[in-house]
Order: structure tokens, then sequence, then C-alpha cells
């Protein structure tokens, strides 16, 4: 390749934020590095998001233990993305819950996104010895799935298609938070390479029919009050169709990836430019936009040999 990806030469450690965003509730936050979300429950605690290694996950458990001593016996996982679910054996916890459709994406691409991942972001992965191998887990479920915590419910719900074909979204009733994993970003790029660009917004008016009071997205600061949480919403779907909109344009004229890629840029260089991974992100998101506009609707596997292919056709 002629030059690494963005990601690569991304190896100063983030400051990690630990934010009450409900009673009991609490966003793991980390200057645009994956986020994870804290459930305590009356007896017990669940986590949202592993992390990408033991090493990582151990950092979201200080947290935990700096507000309570009580078991985490769940685990939580809006997606497949290895950066998200190969921290899991560091919890301990007795259930690791999925949608039907994400343990379906780890049976068919959880070991090739490992790997492309592993190369993209090497410092997320610092310590990848401690991880066993792909996280599975323990129950799944379609549609909608509550968990007791003692008396506090939790609702685990699958809205649609967004980020991936698996998405699910955590939220707490008794405070009207929400944990929407890679579907809502906070100041940041949204990662497009396995997503649905015609669903997404519609996963997103989903969430904001919940009309949460506070969210923890994906990426990004914590967000608490209706009006900030209304402008993430708005600003992740303007990113989604700023994207797809340039794109989709070269492909049905017949242009190349990389002509769809300079008109991507500069369409949402001015708007997103200064996102958290937002570098990194763009030539996955051209891809799987130039795919889908071309008819490709399930998004194709990364390999790491894939990687090198698209970004070599970028490069010229």
């Amino acid at each position: 390749m002629a030059k690494a990806f963005a990601s690569a030469g991304d190896t100063a450690e983030k400051a990690v934020s630990f934010t009450e965003i409900g009673e009991g509730l609490y966003a793991f936050t980390a200057e645009g590095d994956p986020n994870s979300g804290v459930i305590v429950g009356d007896d017990s605690v669940m986590v949202v998001e592993a992390q990408a290694t033991p090493r990582l996950a151990r950092k979201v458990i200080e947290c935990v233990r700096s507000v309570t001593d009580k078991p985490i016996t769940h685990l939580a996982l809006t997606h497949y993305h290895a950066v998200r679910v190969l921290g899991a054996s560091a919890y301990g916890a007795r259930e690791i819950l999925m949608s039907d459709a994400a343990r379906g994406m780890v049976a068919e691409r959880g070991e090739e996104d490992w790997k492309s991942e592993f190369e993209r972001f090497p410092r997320l992965f610092k310590g990848f010895e401690e991880i066993p191998g792909l996280t599975w887990p323990t129950a799944t479920f379609t549609g909608r799935m509550s968990v007791f915590l003692g008396g506090r419910r939790v609702e685990l719900l699958q809205l649609g298609r967004a980020h991936t074909a698996g998405d699910i979204v955590i939220h707490v009733p008794d405070q009207n938070v929400a944990f929407t994993g890679d579907i809502v970003e906070d100041r940041s790029a949204c990662y497009c390479g396995d997503g649905y660009f015609a669903d997404w917004p519609r996963t997103l008016e989903a969430i904001r029919a919940l009309a949460p009071d506070a969210i923890a997205p994906g990426r990004g600061g914590a967000l608490t009050g209706s009006r900030a949480v209304g402008q993430a919403i708005d600003s992740t779907s303007d990113f989604i169709a700023s994207t797809y909109r340039p794109v989709a344009r070269v492909a049905h004229a017949g242009g190349t990836l990389r002509d769809a890629m300079e008109a991507c840029r500069a369409e949402c260089d001015p708007k997103f430019g200064d996102f958290a991974i937002y570098e990194h992100c763009l030539p996955f998101n051209v891809a799987r936009a130039f795919d889908e506009a071309r008819g490709i609707h399930h998004p194709r596997i990364w390999t790491a040999e894939r990687d090198a292919q698209m970004w070599g056709a970028l490069q010229g």
C-alpha cells in the first residue's frame, strides 16, 4: 500500500471519562475510542460493550468498582465487531447477550473481522495475546428481550439495521436512558463498512421515537438532555446521507471508486473532517456506499487482504 490507514498512526493513549447519565447508569468514554456502558441493578451489573481486549476491559471494570461492588453478571454486545467484543473474557459474566443476527455475523465473518481490525487498530489491540478466541453469546434474541437486574428492567431492542445487520439498542426505562452502540455517534465518524445506508436513517428515527433523556453513543461524549440527544441523532443522519449521496451519484454515472472518494470528500470534509476517526473510516465508507449504490445489498466481508486491495485502488 502507498501509505497506512489513518488509524495505524494513532498511537497515543486516550483519556478515560466515566460519566453518570442516570441513576446507576454510566458512560465509559475515551476521546473517540469505543465506548462502554454500565447499568447497576439492585443486585448485579450489566456492562454494555466488552472493549477490544481484556486489557481494555479491565479499565471498564476499574470504573465499575469505583461505584459498586456488585457482581458483573451480564454483558450486552450491540454488534459483532472485534473492537467491541473480544475483551469479554475479563468480565466473568454468566450471560453474554447479542441479537440472533449478530451471532450469525460472528459465525459468518468474525475471524476475518478480527484479523482485519487487528491490522487497522494496532493501539486498541495491545495485549491481544490474552484474547482466548471469538466471543460467542450465551443467549440471543430477535426483536426484544427483557433482562432484570433485581427489580431493574433492562430492554434490549432490535430497532433495525444500521451500522451492521445485527445492531441492538439497550434501553433502561426507569431512567429513560439508551446505549445505542455505533448507530449513533457524537462528533465521531460513523464506520459504514458493514452498514446499510438505506436502513440507517429509519433506525435512527426509531431511537428518536424512544425520546431518551440521555444516551451513551458508540463513540464520543455522553449526551444528556433532549437537545443534545436530538443533535447527535441529526448529525449522525446527516453523516450517513452526506456519505451515500455523492458516492451513489458517481456509481450510477459509471465512475470509479476513486472518483467516488473525491466526490465524498468534497461533501463531507467541510462538515466532518475534524470528527474522530474520520480519515480512518472514509475509505471503508466510500467502498460500502459504492457497493450499495450498485445493488450489493449485503455488505461483503472485510479481510486484511480486501482492505489492502481497496486502499490500493483508492491510492491509484
